[in-house]
């Protein structure tokens, strides 16, 4: 952090906090970096050390060949699959950036300041940071991105959520009054209500920082970035191409030591990039599952884990009239032991989840009585709301773990007596129309804190809405909790939105993922990030 950004006054609270046992080392290091601490030193507050670079000077040069779904390009506010962002990464860069071990640094920004009650921000920009095409980076491009993130007329635009305390109801777009533009490098932002996830938000991949000059078409026609590398060509549900580029790079001499990443998509059946690995196709797996850990381990390949809070929601659309009745959704939902499905599902790699999408990792997650698995009960149920001889449809992805998960949740409804067909899909055919399906299951990536899913996922304006849960109670209170800078005291309400999703059973929400991945020895700097993303940056070979 620069001379000219304090610590913040909260800071100590919530070392004292950590320090009590109410907030793990994770969770500290997240809600501090987010109100604008540095890394260094919210790891001094409590007398920790940053994770250790290599010891070993990076090499440059060499191709890294990666396994990874090729999801089709869009406009980066659109993006709704962290494989996109993956691949625009190359070229693209977020203003901060969450790392491995919890923390959120600068990225563009040189440093941020939340006020004292998370209502305005103070941004500053990374003195030097140049576009590709020679322009200097500056707060008039910050400007330009926030008004295309805050118009909410944009359909899919899942950036207007997350910003929304900048939007004018009015227009529906960004309040102009909410920016002060204080130099080249230095904005400050006024919300119109205070919003502890704003820094965190500008991490996800929907908030890539476009030039000036896009135009919301196609990313790869003119790609002007500030980040490393550019794309020499992409294919859909087939292979990709960045390329090193040696002009203009603000951070040159710091990263970016590949000349080349080759990304090559092998469809969602990890069988097939095993046989890729086998046969010297790739060096690196997006990620690894299940049973397939241990294939991966035979090769001599390293593995690399992470805990996480993504996970997989199993959802009921409420605007279909077969889950429009809350006793019907409540049943099903006990029917199913989470349990079970973890370990059918995904090795029991992971947490057991408890249906409202808020993690144990997260600063803000809120303990509830257990959940009870009743299928007597839950016949009872179905019967009385006239659905014993209904069918059931439940639509997964036809890869291995999503495809095991929802198996392992049929089965146990049929053992309650609910009939329940299931459908496998192939990924272009289930991303095509992912929010319409009446039931279905839906992998979701980590966010560093758990009222950003709540807000993505389950507010009732929210782009990412696919379950048509509307609750007037629950919206206010996600505002309300927006609001709380003090990760334990906000419990206090994230309580009552855990029981909300629960008591309306918005979904099965089964398990929190170890997530996994594996690449050659020789690859260096591509751990498993708890939300799945690329730092390209970061990555190199030993060249011996």
């Amino acid at each position: 952090m620069s001379a000219a950004a304090p610590p913040h006054p909260a800071a100590p609270a919530l070392a004292a906090d950590y320090r009590a046992g109410q907030l793990s080392r994770r969770e500290f290091l997240t809600r501090a970096t987010a109100l604008g601490v540095s890394a260094v030193a919210a790891h001094g507050l409590i007398g920790s050390a940053p994770a250790r670079a290599d010891i070993v000077a990076p090499q440059a040069g060499g191709t890294l060949r990666v396994q990874m779904e090729l999801k089709r390009l869009v406009d980066p506010r659109l993006a709704d699959w962290p494989q996109i962002g993956n691949f625009l990464r190359g070229w693209l860069e977020t203003l901060v950036e969450y790392r491995d071990d919890g923390t959120i640094v600068g990225k563009l920004l040189s440093d941020w300041q939340a006020d004292d009650a998370a209502g305005s921000y103070v941004l500053r920009l990374r003195p030097g940071v140049t576009w590709s095409n020679g322009d200097a980076f500056t707060a008039s491009d910050v400007v330009h991105n926030l008004r295309r993130w805050c118009d909410a007329s944009v359909p899919g635009n899942s950036m207007a959520g997350r910003l929304a305390a900048l939007i004018d109801p009015a227009t529906r777009r960004l309040n102009e009054a909410a920016v002060d533009l204080r130099g080249p490098h230095e904005l400050r932002l006024q919300l119109s209500r205070p919003d502890v996830t704003l820094i965190a938000g500008l991490t996800d991949y929907p908030a890539l920082v476009l030039h000036p000059s896009y135009d919301g078409g196609d990313p790869l026609q003119d790609p002007i970035g500030t980040g490393p590398y550019f794309p020499d060509n992409f294919s859909t549900g087939a292979q990709a191409t960045l390329l090193r580029r040696d002009a203009h790079w603000w951070n040159r001499g710091n990263g970016a030591w590949l000349d080349r990443i080759d990304y090559a998509d092998y469809g969602t059946d990890p069988a097939a990039t095993l046989a890729a690995a086998r046969a010297g196709a790739i060096d690196m797996s997006y990620q690894t599952i299940g049973e397939f850990i241990t294939a991966f381990d035979d090769l001599g390949w390293q593995r690399s884990e992470a805990q996480s809070a993504a996970t997989l929601a199993v959802r009921f659309n409420q605007r279909r009239p077969e889950f429009a009745n809350v006793a019907v959704r409540r049943a099903i939902c006990l029917a199913v032991d989470n349990a079970v499905v973890l370990e059918l599902g995904h090795a029991g790699l992971g947490l057991v989840g408890e249906n409202h999408h808020v993690c144990p990792l997260h600063p803000d997650y809120a303990e509830l009585p257990p959940r009870v698995t009743d299928r007597a009960a839950a016949r009872r149920m179905i019967a009385a709301a006239g659905m014993a001889g209904h069918e059931f449809e439940l639509i997964s992805l036809d890869d291995a773990w999503q495809a095991a998960s929802c198996n392992a949740i049929a089965a146990q409804c049929r053992d309650a007596g609910i009939k329940v067909r299931r459908r496998l899909v192939p990924g272009q055919e289930f991303w095509a129309d992912w929010k319409s399906h009446a039931w279905s299951a839906t992998e979701w990536t980590m966010r560093p804190l758990g009222i950003q899913g709540l807000m993505l996922a389950y507010h009732s304006a929210s782009a990412w809405n696919e379950t048509g849960f509307a609750n007037a109670e629950f919206d206010e209170l996600l505002i309300e909790a927006l609001a709380v800078s003090d990760a334990v005291e906000r419990r206090q309400t994230m309580q009552r939105l855990q029981q909300i999703l629960q008591e309306d059973g918005v979904l099965i929400q089964p398990f929190w993922r170890h997530l996994c991945n594996h690449h050659q020895p020789l690859v260096r700097g591509a751990a498993m990030h708890p939300a799945h993303e690329h730092h390209h940056g970061d990555w190199w070979l030993a060249q011996d």
